[in-house]
């Protein structure tokens, strides 16, 4: 499995609970020299990837703040990496940031700046190689700018948008796992990752263990319904002690 990541990432960016020193290391130092992981390197996404997804208002909104547009073309750029090595059909997680599922066409908020998944998706659409995408988000929030986005790409790509609510742990990997089932063939699975609905972190809901196994239904819709293409994106996630180990999980559950 690929762990797409970017040493620049750790780099501060702007105030904010996602940007804060000493939340991606864990990760990092979580995954890196487990056996079955191999790290590669992203290249910043171009204004033309990010175009795809956002309004010419809102990029050069962004890009008065240097530093911020820096990062956050980054981040998109490490989301471009991971659905292109998904769709070739190697599970790959990006472990970036700024996060992006807040993020519509022509405004942010929420610590987002760009949508990843929107740029990653219509940048597989624009090589033509996706028509359709099932998107799971986990965040504890609804990731409205990627509802938003693809609602407004309908012509190009077919998506199903999945932001489970239930609220037990058991009904929420219930609910997720039913919805997979009823749920077609797809081209691609890509996961909005929050990890913000821990159960010591702001949703109070979810165990470890929890995010293994929504890792392996991922797994397991990918394998029966998108002839194995599947990645998934950072979000949320903001309880630092535990949130390498929910990250690699998640990636347990998900790798081959």
């Amino acid at each position: 499995m690929k762990i797409v990541f970017h040493e620049k990432y750790l780099e501060y960016y702007t105030h904010d609970p996602a940007a804060e020193a000493g939340r991606l290391e864990p990760i990092i130092e979580e995954l890196r020299g487990k056996a079955g992981y191999e790290f590669v390197q992203p290249e910043p996404a171009s204004e033309e990837d990010i175009l795809r997804a956002h309004t010419l208002g809102h990029l050069q909104d962004i890009k008065y703040d240097t530093k911020v547009h820096e990062m956050a073309l980054l981040a998109a750029g490490g989301a471009i990496k991971a659905a292109e090595l998904g769709w070739t059909g190697e599970p790959a997680f990006a472990a970036i940031r700024p996060p992006g599922h807040h993020a519509s066409s022509d405004s942010c908020w929420g610590f987002c700046f760009y949508n990843n998944i929107s740029v990653s998706l219509l940048s597989l659409v624009a090589r033509e190689k996706i028509k359709s995408a099932f998107v799971l988000d986990f965040d504890l929030h609804t990731g409205d700018g990627n509802i938003n986005i693809l609602g407004q790409k309908r012509d190009l790509i077919r998506t199903k948008i999945l932001n489970p609510r239930s609220d037990l742990e058991l009904n929420y990997i219930d609910e997720i796992a039913q919805e997979f089932d009823r749920a077609g063939e797809f081209d691609i699975i890509v996961a909005s990752a929050g990890f913000d609905e821990y159960e010591k972190d702001w949703g109070h809901k979810l165990s470890t263990r929890a995010y293994e196994k929504i890792g392996k239904l991922m797994r397991k819709f990918s394998d029966e319904k998108t002839q194995g293409r599947r990645y998934a994106l950072l979000e949320g996630g903001y309880y630092f002690q535990d949130l390498g180990k929910n990250v690699f999980a998640f990636c347990e559950g998900f790798k081959k």
